[in-house]
């Protein structure tokens, strides 16, 4: 196989996540010739704090997209949720930076997520993710700017970016269940560093409901404007499926 023939997925990557990188190479594992690569940059905590605000600067991450750009990646996605509770305009302006800056096309979990809301007509959704209730709030509260009504949410009040990673997939699955009591029209497992994608498929047979975990968000996004058919992706849940 030569390199004309590979697609290679950069995945701008927090510094402590555990998750997204083995959770990307699991999913395409039956995709030889789509690889995910992965570039770091700090960190370690998720609050409203200014430091913590501070980590999602841009330079970082633009630092970051550069390297990947050396390995000639067809798409840069940031594999992140931040613009949940800064903006989704944040995303949009790194996106747009990021392809000035190395040429790469680019995109975001988060904006993956607004995309296939409008594709599929969501106006009512699920939200699980591990953080803060300042954090979910905000996110709340950012959706319903943009439309999306959160019916209902489950959240874990935790502030340590390596913590999410220790929640196990018994407890994801029992977050998406109780929100799933609420009928929501789809359900967000809002965090990268949240072991979601592997309990997608089963549960979603089991509640009838799309379930859109933002480490599948970002491979289907990346996949997309890479030039790749998200189809290929098989036992990750509808998005690949339904939505490629």
């Amino acid at each position: 196989m030569t390199a004309s023939e590979r697609k290679f997925l950069g995945m701008l990557t927090p510094s402590s996540n555990t998750i997204l990188e083995p959770v990307t190479s699991a999913m395409l594992a039956g995709t030889p010739d789509i690889t995910g690569h992965f570039g770091r940059f700090r960190v370690t905590e998720i609050s409203l704090g200014e430091r913590a605000l501070g980590q999602f600067d841009s330079e970082p991450m633009l630092a970051a997209a550069e390297l990947l750009a050396d390995a000639h990646a067809h798409s840069i996605c940031w594999n992140g949720t931040s613009a949940g509770w800064l903006g989704f305009d944040r995303d949009e302006v790194l996106c747009a930076a990021i392809t000035e800056r190395t040429g790469v096309p680019a995109c975001s979990s988060v904006l993956a997520i607004n995309e296939i809301f409008q594709r599929t007509g969501v106006k009512r959704f699920g939200l699980v993710s591990p953080y803060l209730d300042n954090v979910q709030e905000k996110i709340i509260s950012n959706y319903a700017a943009s439309g999306w009504e959160c019916a209902a949410e489950e959240h874990l009040k935790l502030s340590v970016n390596f913590s999410f990673s220790e929640v196990s997939q018994d407890q994801i699955s029992a977050m998406i269940r109780k929100v799933a009591e609420s009928k929501p029209d789809a359900i967000v497992v809002f965090c990268t560093n949240l072991i979601g994608g592997p309990v997608v498929e089963a549960l979603e047979a089991e509640i009838g409901i799309p379930i859109y975990d933002t480490v599948q968000t970002a491979v289907w996004s990346s996949m997309r404007v890479a030039g790749a058919d998200p189809a290929r992706i098989k036992g990750w849940g509808s998005l690949f499926s339904a939505l490629s």
